[in-house]
């Protein structure tokens, strides 16, 4: 089997009972633990308005937990980046380069990562958010290529600076645009399954080499819950389960401690949307980890497994990124 990179995406969930600077300290926690089991990256993802998600001034948290890490890249996943200025971008992540030499990711979306009307408070113009986004990654280039020292508008810090950038997407829009542009591509299949396979083979026919990338790289976002036994797992993804019902109600209160019985939640209805929308969620002990694992894997053949974990516990959470990545590292030595 191929060797395949594992990494780590955070949401910097906020947990029922506790606070936003828990949440802080849990998510350097976590990225200090991934770093000691050699996980290859740490990415935070932008949200707004959102009473569950402590990540919404992204670069700032970046930031902090690429300061109290010593050698795991750390970078968005993503800046949504019609919410921003350019400029600005490339002045933060150039500052976060300048700070942290080799070790910053700039992954970039064009969602809102909100609502409509957070949205509108952003500034965004839906109206152009398809012209607006293909510009600004290329603004983005600009500002951090050499040959802009000449120019009237400059980012210092981030002028001439390699910081990788990544192209985000949730459905197949996206695949064309990082195939044109010959950039890595990340899908979030932990909560958008539905056009994963379509955006891949996208991807994959239409990939153009660039000075970035030869040859297309593709990064999928996934669930994990694990735990020693099938059984524990089970109960600890009801934070999960919770979470998603919750955003089918539009209600985005902090995430739940888990519970025995989810059908005591959700309605017939809500269970078979929340199972869709996690279908790419790989949940159990290790063994059924392994075999999850190797059965992705054999099937879209992607070059890194990015996991997101909703689990309520800080500690199960730690031990259950354990756990995958020994089931991933059992498959490199079979």
């Amino acid at each position: 089997m191929k060797n395949f990179e594992i990494s780590v995406l955070d949401l910097a969930p906020v947990k029922q009972g506790k606070s936003i600077n828990d949440t802080f300290q849990d998510s350097l926690s976590l990225a200090n633990f991934a770093e000691d089991l050699n996980y290859k990256r740490f990415w935070l993802a932008e949200h707004h308005n959102m009473e569950s998600i402590a990540s919404s001034a992204t670069s700032v948290l970046i930031g902090f937990i690429a300061n109290g890490t010593k050698k795991i890249r750390v970078g968005s996943g993503g800046i949504m980046l019609p919410n921003h200025s350019s400029l600005v971008i490339a002045e933060q992540f150039g500052t976060l380069e300048s700070l942290f030499p080799g070790r910053i990711d700039l992954g970039l979306g064009r969602a809102p990562g909100t609502d409509g009307l957070t949205a509108q408070a952003l500034g965004r113009n839906p109206a152009i958010i398809n012209e607006q986004f293909p510009r600004q990654i290329l603004e983005l280039q600009r500002y951090f290529s050499e040959e802009n020292s000449n120019a009237l508008v400059r980012a210092i810090p981030g002028e001439g600076l390699d910081i990788p950038m990544y192209i985000l997407g949730s459905s197949t829009d996206s695949a064309w645009l990082a195939a044109e542009l010959g950039l890595p591509y990340a899908f979030a299949g932990h909560f958008a399954p539905e056009q994963m396979e379509m955006a891949f083979k996208i991807y994959r026919e239409h990939f153009e080499p660039s000075q970035y990338l030869d040859k297309p790289y593709i990064i999928a976002c996934v669930n994990g819950v694990a735990a020693e036994t099938s059984e524990e797992a089970h109960l600890l993804s009801t934070t999960l389960f919770q979470a998603f019902t919750n955003i089918i109600r539009n209600d985005r209160k902090p995430f739940p401690a888990p519970v025995e019985d989810m059908d005591a939640i959700w309605s017939a209805m809500e269970k078979s949307m929340v199972l869709q929308k996690l279908k790419f969620s790989f949940i159990g002990n290790q063994e059924e980890i392994t075999e999850q694992l190797k059965a992705f894997h054999e099937r879209y053949q992607v070059d890194e497994l990015m996991i997101n974990s909703h689990i309520y516990d800080h500690q199960k959470r730690l031990e259950s990124y354990r756990i995958i990545k020994r089931a991933a590292d059992s498959l490199f030595n079979a």
